[in-house]
């Protein structure tokens, strides 16, 4: 059996070897024409390939954009697998922002544990936010499930007093439900150890949560914006 290698299966060899360098050479060159061509755009985090055939994938951030492998067009929008039916732009926007449950600082929480418990969900949350106050009637619905909920005060002043005076309290819980489902402001001290709101703040911004509320489930997925109960039994099914 003749084991030395043939012109040809020297060609094979090479042209596997050159793969990765000359992929890694036209994302360098797209990624080169977009930032010269698009003022503003200081930095592309990623470009990779599609399961489309000449279609790449520009991620800046957590946002995900689309363009042909000269960089002469540039799409935003959702990438459909009409065989599988998925949407794969937002699966891969899904594994961008999730969140390890486990990474959850719950010590900066208060729970709520309402029939068994087993089912398990974070929020962020913040006193003056109207959709949280939405949001928390709704999640009111909710049995047999343990909820985590972090106090961000992010719109004002006013968001940090508060926030002061619900961690501050005795019952935390009662507390904040009062204000957010019966509009029973929190009173008395706001002055006991509230290094957990700053942790939440800097744990909140280090994931990129900008707004309130923010669903955190125990998947990792992240769901950003108030939701109604039915929406909520259904991912906490998931």
């Amino acid at each position: 059996m003749n084991l030395t290698p043939t012109p040809r299966r020297w060609l094979a060899v090479l042209a596997l070897a050159l793969l990765p360098l000359l992929a890694g050479a036209q994302e360098a060159t797209l990624r080169k024409t977009l930032m010269d061509r698009i003022p503003g755009l200081t930095q592309i985090d990623e470009v990779s390939k599609t399961p489309m055939p000449g279609l790449f994938e520009v991620r800046i951030g957590n946002d995900i954009f689309y363009s042909d492998a000269e960089g002469n067009y540039l799409i935003q929008g959702a990438l459909i697998d009409t065989r599988a039916r998925k949407n794969l732009t937002e699966e891969r926007i899904d594994k961008l922002t999730a969140i390890n449950f486990k990474d959850l600082q719950l010590k900066n929480a208060f729970t709520v544990v309402r029939g068994n418990g087993k089912r398990k969900l974070a929020v962020f949350e913040d006193p003056n936010c109207p959709y949280c106050k939405r949001f928390e009637a709704d999640l009111e619905k909710i049995d047999n499930v343990t909820v985590h909920t972090f106090l961000i005060p992010i719109l004002g002043p006013d968001s940090v007093e508060k926030s002061k005076q619900i961690w501050c309290s005795t019952d935390k819980a009662k507390t904040w439900d009062d204000w957010m489902l019966r509009h029973v402001a929190p009173k008395g001290a706001s002055k006991c150890d509230t290094a957990a709101l700053d942790a939440n703040v800097a744990f909140a911004r280090k994931y990129n949560i900008t707004g309130t509320p923010t669903l955190v489930f125990v998947d990792g997925h992240r769901v950003p914006g108030a939701i109604n109960a039915q929406q909520i039994e259904q991912l906490l099914a998931r």
